[in-house]
């Protein structure tokens, strides 16, 4: 059974160059005890933008001007060659990586970013790119819309996997689209956390039949850079723990087997059968033998985001 593993540890926030050196000492430690799969949390690279939350929307115009600008010189490029630090862990050790980050478009403006979760192969090249179709309430301040085009299933070493950001996990037919495809291990990178979050989780592996996956974001006080704008009144010293990660692993039905890991750093580890996700199909397959394609149909627009063109 392939053994996964979920780097619940911070970014070097609004560092990208610094975030990407953590997470291939991450990676190495991760392979270091096994792992097949290496699993990050929503917008890894370079940090979420939690401050969103807790801006006065108007009102601190100025600062949110001034972290957007931050934000945005530490996002990633696709077409670049920031990431091939990554690329060349998951060529040298022959596994799959999936990372959440804040992509910069590369086209003609260069200035939109997106929620963003790539998946790299064992071959070291980008298998699936998915951005987040729906940016949650003040993300949209930050993030724009993405496309159907990476809503895909991928055959991996691991088994069938897919990715859903986040929020996009409570939109029905999106999770549709994943179980239509045969996803077998269902990857949910994630800022969200505690009983609620965790009990989603769950419904999804018993609606599914697929192992679930959430890697959460954990971000504690001193993880702020000491020259972040107006640091004291935005994250005062009390408060120890900004986001409690709450990282967990569960199988196919609904039954947690690992996590969740609240307020801890490190590496969340499991060894995971993906053949247990057609099995679990048995009594409930809602895109097969329990759906009534008579009654019901769904058309998913495939089709990228139209670009600009000139004549």
């Amino acid at each position: 059974m392939p053994k996964i593993a979920i780097v619940q540890e911070s970014s070097v926030l609004l560092d990208r160059e610094k975030t990407i050196e953590k997470a291939v000492r991450m990676i190495d430690q991760a392979v270091t005890h096994g792992a097949e799969m290496v699993i990050f949390p929503e917008a890894f690279i370079a940090g979420y933008p939690a401050w969103i939350w807790r801006l006065r929307p108007g009102g601190d115009w100025g600062l949110s001007e001034s972290l957007h600008t931050r934000l945005l010189d530490n996002a990633v490029e696709l077409k670049s060659d920031q990431l091939v630090p990554l690329y060349e862990m998951a060529k040298k050790h022959a596994i799959t990586i999936v990372c959440g980050l804040n992509e910069r478009d590369g086209s003609l403006s260069k200035a939109t970013l997106y929620n963003t979760v790539i998946i790299i192969g064992p071959e070291g090249d980008v298998i699936n790119r998915h951005r987040k179709l729906m940016p949650t309430n003040p993300e949209r301040m930050v993030w724009g819309f993405g496309d159907a085009t990476g809503l895909n299933v991928l055959d991996t070493p691991c088994g069938m996997i897919g990715t859903l950001l986040c929020w996009e996990n409570y939109m029905p037919l999106t999770r549709y689209i994943l179980y239509a495809q045969g996803v077998e291990v269902y990857i949910a990178p994630t800022y969200d956390s505690g009983d609620g979050w965790i009990g989603t989780m769950q419904h999804i592996a018993r609606e599914g039949r697929c192992w679930v996956i959430s890697s959460g974001v954990i971000l504690a006080n001193n993880d702020i850079p000491a020259d972040f704008p107006n640091r004291d009144a935005l994250y005062p010293s009390s408060e120890e723990w900004i986001n409690p990660g709450d990282s967990v692993v569960i199988a196919p039905g609904g039954e947690i087997v690992a996590g969740p890991m609240h307020q801890e750093k490190g590496l969340l580890y499991a060894d995971i059968d993906p053949k247990l996700a057609s099995a679990a199909k048995r009594a409930l397959d809602v895109t097969g033998h329990y759906a009534r394609p008579d009654i019901f149909t769904l058309h998913v627009n495939t089709k990228p985001q139209r670009p600009i063109e000139f004549e």
